[in-house]
């Protein structure tokens, strides 16, 4: 192993940057984004309808190409740091709030339905003066 991480000293590297700043990013952007979902945001079945979609046809799919491109590059490096050093699983669950694909938001609301992960989201919105998030199961 050690002679691996000599071998390949410059990713191992890239990945220590990559992992210090999805660290980072996730620590401040994290309850950031999750107090300004709105509280009724999963008591819907359906998504609400994204600002993307009122661009130009190409613009959207430009858009869509990068944040899928970004989130596969997410996953990948989330993935690697499971086995390395780094925050692999905040990774890859930054990877999955970048990526646009079908089932997105079902995943999203079965995992905010869980109880501690729902009642850790309502500890920060009470905290920043929200309302708690209103999930219809």
């Amino acid at each position: 192993m050690i002679e691996w991480v000599h071998a390949n000293e410059g990713l191992v590297w890239a990945l220590f940057v990559i992992s210090v700043f999805t660290f980072v990013v996730t620590l401040l952007l994290g309850p950031i984004l999750i107090v300004r979902v709105p509280h009724d945001y999963f008591s819907h079945e359906r998504r609400h309808p994204v600002v993307l979609t009122r661009r130009h046809p190409v613009v959207r799919g430009a858009l869509l190409v990068l944040r899928n491109t970004l989130a596969v590059i997410l996953l990948i490096g989330g993935l690697a740091m499971l086995v390395l050093p780094g925050q692999g699983l905040l990774t890859i669950v930054a990877a999955l709030v970048v990526a646009d694909f079908p089932g997105k938001y079902r995943l999203e609301r079965w995992i905010v339905s869980r109880r501690s992960i729902r009642n850790t989201i309502n500890w920060l919105r009470r905290r920043a003066g929200r309302m708690p998030l209103v999930i219809d199961d």
